[in-house]
């Protein structure tokens, strides 16, 4: 489980609202997204809980940013060479690999990846944008798009 620590040490750096559509609220639905996901095909749950909390973690804008993913990746990298984060080589791998290319629209990779960006994808609905089953990678979430729509679109007329 991501520390109280480490979500401290993440807002610490974190440019954006701390409240806005990429900031924490978004990171816990793609936490609960993506271990529903995890259970059902078998991702790794630890990988998938650190990507949520750190994908979006390096934006500098609410718009159009290519490199967040990139400086995601090495901001995993550095919490793992600072001790703040224990991965095997394998498992950072992965989790840079998810973080990087996160918005890329890609579908094909390694499982526990495969979790991750559907778990992102899962919460579109913050910023108006309904899950399309063609965008997702498993069949698990597929089956969840309308229980996460719900809560994307529940967190919006709450905010606004």
């Amino acid at each position: 489980m991501v520390s109280r620590h480490l979500i401290e040490i993440i807002r610490g750096q974190f440019a954006l609202d701390w409240y806005g559509i990429h900031g924490a609220s978004h990171w816990a639905r793609v936490r609960e997204n993506g271990i529903r996901i995890a259970t059902v095909t078998g991702a790794d749950p630890r990988i998938v809980e650190l990507f949520a909390f750190l994908h979006d973690s390096k934006r500098v804008n609410d718009g159009t940013d290519w490199q967040h993913g990139a400086r995601a990746a090495r901001f995993a990298a550095s919490l793992r060479q600072n001790g703040q984060v224990t991965l095997s080589n394998e498992d950072l791998e992965l989790l840079e690999y998810a973080c990087t290319h996160h918005s890329n629209g890609m579908t094909d990779a390694p499982v526990t990846v495969q979790a991750c960006w559907d778990a992102d994808r899962l919460d579109l609905g913050r910023v108006g944008i309904r899950p399309r089953a063609e965008y997702l990678c498993t069949a698990a979430a597929v089956d969840l798009i309308d229980w996460a729509y719900g809560r994307s679109i529940d967190w919006v007329r709450r905010r606004y």
